[in-house]
């Protein structure tokens, strides 16, 4: 019976991330299809993927970036408007824009004062805007979630990591089930 088992809980780890992932690409092809009114499934999708595309392309030429910085100032004079739509875009630059913020991973003391540490992100070198030019700003995401905390940290207990953000942003939302890469030998081995 153990062994049955075993094999069900074996095949369980196979099998459900493939469900899952094939659930959700599913669920997305619909519901975009469906906004686009397409019978045949994933055109919706891939036509919102070329479309995209071709926005990214002319949003990089000149003249869309003056139509651009036009949205934006208007956006900027809508109270709620501005709200969401400066938030949403700050998120979408931080992880995929020119401006990248998780691009520079650290290792931190723990918020709770314990002996434990802290995997983050450093997303601000410097708060001398505001009187705090010895601290620094360290994002610290949740496993298995899309949010996260912000603190501030003295910028001599922050240490930074040599490791590629993705693989360290990897590691923190699996809960650390995802492995690290391993460590370049030092050179003087």
């Amino acid at each position: 019976m153990r062994r049955l088992i075993s094999y069900f809980l074996r095949g369980l780890a196979f099998v459900a991330p493939i469900a899952v992932t094939v659930y959700v690409c599913v669920r997305i092809f619909t519901e975009i299809d469906g906004w686009l009114g397409l019978k045949t499934p994933g055109v919706g999708f891939a036509l919102t993927l070329v479309l995209i595309t071709v926005v990214g392309f002319l949003g990089s030429t000149l003249l869309a970036r003056g139509l651009i910085t036009s949205i934006d100032s208007l956006i900027d004079r809508l109270p709620f408007v501005r709200l969401l739509y400066s938030s949403t875009k700050d998120m979408l630059n931080a992880f995929v824009g020119e401006q990248r913020r998780f691009d520079i991973p650290v290792l931190v003391p723990s918020p709770d004062g314990g002996p434990a540490k802290s995997l983050g992100f450093l997303t601000q070198g410097s708060l001398d805007r505001i009187g705090l030019g010895d601290h620094v700003t360290v994002y610290l995401p949740f496993s298995y979630a899309l949010s996260g905390r912000l603190f501030l940290y003295p910028a001599a207990v922050v240490t930074r990591l040599d490791v590629p953000s993705a693989d360290v942003m990897a590691f923190i939302v699996s809960g650390g089930v995802t492995a690290l890469p391993p460590s370049p030998p030092s050179p003087s081995a």
